[in-house]
């Protein structure tokens, strides 16, 4: 690729960065507003939470249909 091909590269990314940036940031701060307090990285740790007890439970089925 040749410098023009790169820096034409660069500012695609650059856009798509920003782009991805402001979306995350406008999901945050509507996790917040929602009830979640530390917005995305609440709902993360929610969602990993729910994600363990299913796991948990699925395995307590197995144990006692054996």
């Amino acid at each position: 690729m040749n410098k023009a091909l790169l820096e034409k590269k660069i500012h695609q990314l650059e856009f798509v960065n920003d782009q991805l940036e402001a979306e995350l940031n406008y999901v945050d701060n509507l996790l917040k507003s929602v009830g979640f307090p530390h917005g995305l990285s609440s709902a993360k740790e929610v969602a990993l939470e729910l994600l363990e007890e299913s796991e948990q439970e699925s395995q307590a089925e197995n144990e006692t249909d054996n």
